[in-house]
C-alpha cells in the first residue's frame, strides 16, 4: 500500500543538522516557529486557546533503513521501535510543544525538536485527561 502525506506547513528552527537537535524537545527551552501553509489557515481557529499541542512532522533527513538504535545512556542496540529514534522506516516526529504564541500562519512553539525546514504533517491540541497514561 503506498499513501500519500501533504505537509501542513515547515518548521524555523535553529537547529541545522540532526546533532543540533535535543534528543527530546520537552526538555528544551528553544523556541521554534511553525509556519502553516496559506491554505490551511482556517484549520487553526481556537487552536491559540491551548497551553500545549502534539505537532506530527515528517523526519525528511532521517536514515530511513534504520532498525536498530543505541538510545542515550545505553550500551545495548534496541529495535528501533522500542525507541524514539528520528532514524526509522517511517520517521514520523511526534513532539509536545508549549504553545507561547499565534500570529497569522506563525506558530511559536518552546521544546519543538525538529530541524530547519521540517515538514509537518499535523497539529492536534494536547489533552491531559486523553493524552496522559495513568
Amino acid at each position: 500500500m503506498q499513501m500519500t502525506l501533504c505537509p501542513i506547513g515547515y518548521v524555523r528552527s535553529p537547529y541545522k543538522l540532526p546533532k543540533d537537535a535535543p534528543r527530546q524537545g520537552r526538555l528544551s527551552d528553544t523556541v521554534s516557529e511553525i509556519v502553516i501553509d496559506e491554505q490551511y489557515l482556517p484549520g487553526l481557529r481556537d487552536l491559540a486557546a491551548k497551553k500545549h499541542v502534539i505537532v506530527l512532522s515528517w523526519f525528511d533527513r532521517a536514515d530511513r533503513s534504520a532498525l536498530v538504535a543505541t538510545p542515550p545512556g545505553s550500551s545495548t542496540d534496541h529495535g528501533v521501535f522500542a525507541t524514539r529514534s528520528p532514524n526509522r522506516p517511517n520517521p514520523i516526529g511526534l513532539c509536545v510543544v508549549d504553545l507561547i504564541k499565534t500570529e497569522g500562519p506563525v506558530l511559536t512553539v518552546r521544546g519543538l525538536d525538529s530541524l530547519d525546514g521540517t515538514p509537518v504533517l499535523d497539529l492536534k491540541p494536547y489533552s491531559p485527561e486523553i493524552d496522559c497514561v495513568r
